[in-house]
Parts: structure tokens; C-alpha cells; sequence
């Protein structure tokens, strides 16, 4: 098994709180094109921490200094009080990295794929035995564990990719749109993974392509553009970054649609929309605890509501509002 050296102290955000990542205007040029164009993040130990973005939005480079893989041509970042550039070796033994694609040999099977990685991260051959049979358990590939890479599916291959990077399992992990290509039902295994990482003691920095990824898994998000990073909260902060929550109203008769408008814009004292195809009605809502105003008023006029929400706008209304291009994975 690996051994991790000591973390340093690390940093302090400006709340107190203990960060695994400091990163103050990173920079990155290749040639005339300036991929990463001064980030900061700070990343609290123990969290999710999600960096949304377009492609060539700078993540995956970013991703790639932190991890030491790039030197930044200017700005500094940390490691648990490391620094990337003078302590890369202390880094490098903090980390662990799954870039966007595949780093297995095909020639190899499942099995020894896993055991090879294992062995050369210090383990016995039977802990590295064991472990890979746990992995392939945990990602649905027991059944494929002797066959040669060569014959797996993309997504076969992706998960095998993914149960690599977490044969030994580091203090800060970083995932570079680690369920690229994978099925739902994989998706799902791979969140429920990731949510161990962190009740372990993990710190995880994820890209992704996927807003509700990063909805669903993220603490805090980032949203990066053309290098630099335009955003930064929960999902909740982002989303009330850009607009207000909506109330949305079906009666159970459709005649009466034209009357709950009525009725909702004069209690909440916002305009009303009223779907004529669907019945429903849509108003904006500047605070909850107006809905049983708004419930109250319809059935004094006798009005019965079929259906009743309460919508939070989207990540993805975040991503259209901040970078002005598609969601992530969309087709352009």
C-alpha cells in the first residue's frame, strides 16, 4: 500500500476553513493561446468541489497544474500547504489523478490491469489481488475480469479506467469528467463511489460535462470561461445568481386556468404566465411563504390545483446565463 507523507498545514480560506487546494491566478500559455488566464479556487478539505465549463474553457489544464503535470507559468497554487512547483514531489504523493481518458493496457486483462497498478503502488500480491477483485465488484465487471482489454466495450473500458484510479485512495482526488461515456446506471454507481471517497476523508475536485453531475455530487461549483473562473458557490447560490424561484399552478379544470393567473398575480404581485396547451400557470416567486397565500385565495373561490411546484431556476439557466453558449455535452 502506497504510503502518504504528512500533509503540510494547510491553507485557510477566508472563512477558516482548512483548504486541499489554494490556487491564486494560475496562468497557462500554449504559444499565442493563453488556455488558463488567471484562476483562483479554493478548495475546503473533506468537500466536492465541481469546475463546470465549456470545452476549451481551461478545465482540464488547470486540473493538469494542480496535479503537477503542467508547470503554471505564473500564479501559485497549494496542496494541503504544498506547492505545486517547489514541493511537486510531496504533491504528487497526495494525488490522484483520472484524466479523460483511458490509461490501461489493452493487451492486459481486467484482472491484471488492476493488479499491475496495485503492485506498483507497493502492495503485496495478494492485497493487489484482493483489491482488484473488490474493484471490479464495485464497477459490474467481475463477469469480464478475464478478458482482454481489447475486446471491452468504451464503456467497460472507462470503468476499469476509474476503478484504476482508486485502487489506493488519496487525500485529494482529482476527477476529469470521470463518467464521459458511461451509461446512467454507471453513472449512478460512480456518484455513490465518489460520496464514500468524501465520508472517508477524501477531498475531490471534479470536472464535468454534465450539469447534473455537478448538481448532484458538488459542495461548491466553479464555473470556468476562456480561462478564468466567472462564478463560484453552492449550486443554490449559483442558481439564485441568476433569478428567482417559480411557483407553477394546474388547476384540475382547465377553464379555470385564465382565473388562477388572476388570483396568483394578486397575491404575489408578479405577472403571471398561463400555458394554454398545458393549463398551467407560471409566476415568479420572491419568497416561499407566499404559496399558502396563493393556495389559501383559490380555494375560497372554489378552485381545486391538480398539480403544485416550486422550480429553482437550473444549472443549467446558470450555464446559458453566465457563459452564454449551449450546456456542457450539448450539440453546437
Amino acid at each position: 500500500m502506497t504510503t502518504f507523507i504528512d500533509a503540510a498545514p494547510a491553507a485557510t480560506g477566508s472563512t477558516g476553513t482548512e483548504l486541499a487546494i489554494d490556487a491564486r491566478g494560475l496562468v497557462k500559455h500554449f504559444g499565442a493561446t493563453k488556455a488558463v488566464n488567471g484562476v483562483d479556487l479554493a478548495v475546503p478539505v473533506g468537500s466536492v468541489y465541481g469546475v463546470l465549463g465549456p470545452n476549451g474553457a481551461g478545465k482540464t489544464t488547470t486540473v493538469s497544474m494542480l496535479a503537477t503535470l503542467l508547470r503554471p507559468d505564473a500564479g501559485e497554487a497549494t496542496i494541503f500547504g504544498y506547492d505545486v512547483v517547489r514541493d511537486n514531489v510531496a504533491v504528487r504523493s497526495l494525488v490522484g489523478v483520472t484524466g479523460q481518458y483511458a490509461s490501461v493496457d489493452e493487451d492486459l486483462t481486467a484482472t491484471q490491469n488492476l493488479v499491475l497498478f496495485a503492485r506498483l503502488l507497493g502492495m503485496s500480491r495478494p492485497q493487489a489481488r484482493s483489491r482488484a477483485e473488490e474493484l471490479l465488484g464495485d464497477f459490474g465487471l467481475e463477469e469480464a475480469a478475464g478478458r482482454p482489454l481489447k475486446e471491452f466495450s468504451g464503456g467497460m473500458r472507462r470503468r476499469l479506467d476509474l476503478a484504476a484510479s482508486l485502487i489506493d485512495t488519496p487525500p485529494l482526488l482529482f476527477l476529469d469528467e470521470p463518467t464521459t461515456g458511461l451509461d446512467p446506471r454507471t453513472r449512478a454507481q460512480m456518484w455513490e463511489t465518489i460520496r464514500k471517497l468524501v465520508a472517508g476523508g477524501s477531498t475531490v475536485l471534479l470536472t464535468t460535462q454534465y450539469l447534473d453531475e455537478a448538481d448532484q455530487l458538488a459542495d461548491r461549483i466553479a464555473v470556468v470561461d476562456h480561462g478564468i473562473v466567472i462564478a463560484d458557490g453552492t449550486a443554490d447560490e449559483l442558481k439564485a445568481s441568476v433569478g428567482t424561484s417559480t411557483l407553477q399552478l394546474t388547476p384540475a379544470d382547465r377553464d379555470d386556468a385564465a382565473r388562477v393567473a388572476q388570483i396568483a398575480e394578486l397575491v404575489i404581485g408578479d405577472p403571471a404566465v398561463l400555458s394554454p396547451e398545458a393549463a398551467r400557470v407560471t409566476v415568479s416567486l420572491q419568497r416561499t411563504s407566499a404559496v399558502p397565500d396563493v393556495l389559501i385565495a383559490l380555494r375560497e373561490q372554489g378552485i381545486d390545483i391538480e398539480e403544485i411546484s416550486v422550480q429553482k431556476p437550473s444549472l443549467d439557466e446558470v450555464f446559458l446565463t453566465l457563459t452564454g453558449k449551449p450546456e456542457p455535452g450539448a450539440d453546437a
